[in-house]
């Protein structure tokens, strides 16, 4: 899963991005990994997975960050899916 974090974004959001990732707003700053652990505990919450289930894959210091969620393929693309709005 792709996502372009916005750090000190006001509130913690996950929305529907553009075809290739997701939009993410953190109100934590990119300062000791804070952002990139409130982005790891935004993705748990929202997906109903555990945090230890969600990787960073790539993108540690950059906005655009990939990221792995381990779970059951098809509740994970539901849950996508209606990030969208639309049918899986």
């Amino acid at each position: 899963m792709a996502v372009r974090v916005t750090p000190r974004g006001g509130r913690d959001s996950l929305l529907a991005g553009t075809g290739d990732h997701f939009a993410v707003r953190l109100a934590a700053a990119p300062v000791d990994g804070a952002a990139n652990e409130a982005l790891v505990a935004l993705v748990a919450k929202r997906f109903g997975v555990a945090r230890r289930d969600v990787t960073l894959v790539a993108g540690q210091t950059a906005r655009l960050k990939r990221l792995a969620i381990a779970g059951d393929p098809q509740a994970l693309a539901q849950i996508a899916a209606s990030l969208y709005a639309i049918a899986p």
